[in-house]
């Protein structure tokens, strides 16, 4: 398979395209169009890419602030989509979950990307002023609950966790989850409620289940 299909090429200079023959909502035709692109199907994954790039972009605008690096982030997750598309397994959770993961994580690289470099450039700076304690504490206890997150939604189902993976890292809302997943709203609801009570279960949060 080449690293990079062509047609990804005129995306670089112009923000993603919606559209195409696959609709967003149908899961059994994108996740066959994953199938085919992991075969090195060009036709196949620029399908995927048409019908898909609007929303994945979307998230990348959300997570790194920026429309040029959005778009860039939107390039890389595609590039990895292409290259590891064998990797997609059905039985997990849906294509569009699956892309929305690789450009959430995409994202967050960016993100973290820029604030090392940022660090770098203050760094004189940073060691002649003193440390405050309290924003370190919080900041390491940011990380460390997205950690334990991360971990929990590993123990849901597979239905809950794309679900969650959407409302959570995509932002959408239960209206636009039900429609991604060709869902009614009131499952999209069930699901993501019952996804939460597990995480806050797993978390040790404790909440009202009847709320």
């Amino acid at each position: 398979m080449d690293d990079k299909p062509r047609h990804l090429e005129p995306a670089v200079d112009g923000e993603p395209t919606s559209g195409g023959r696959a609709r967003n909502g149908d899961q059994a035709v994108l996740g066959e169009l994953l199938r085919r692109s992991a075969r090195g199907d060009e036709q196949a994954f620029a399908q995927l890419y048409d019908a898909t790039s609007a929303r994945v972009y979307g998230l990348a605008l959300r997570v790194v602030r920026d429309p040029a690096q959005a778009q860039e982030v939107t390039q890389e997750a595609y590039l990895e989509t292409w290259r590891t598309a064998s990797r997609f397994d059905p039985a997990k959770g849906s294509a569009i979950c699956w892309l929305m993961t690789i450009a959430h994580r995409k994202g967050v690289d960016r993100v973290r990307s820029a604030e090392a470099a940022s660090r770098r450039d203050t760094s004189y700076h940073d060691a002649n002023t003193t440390i405050d304690h309290d924003s370190t504490a919080d900041a390491a206890e940011t990380a460390f609950e997205a950690r334990r997150v991360r971990t929990a939604l590993q123990g849901l189902t597979s239905v809950q966790r794309e679900a969650i993976t959407l409302a959570y890292y995509g932002g959408y809302t239960h209206t636009e989850v039900a429609r991604m997943l060709d869902l009614p709203v009131g499952t999209a609801k069930t699901r993501i409620r019952d996804g939460m009570i597990r995480l806050r279960d797993a978390l040790g949060v404790g909440g009202d289940r009847h709320e």
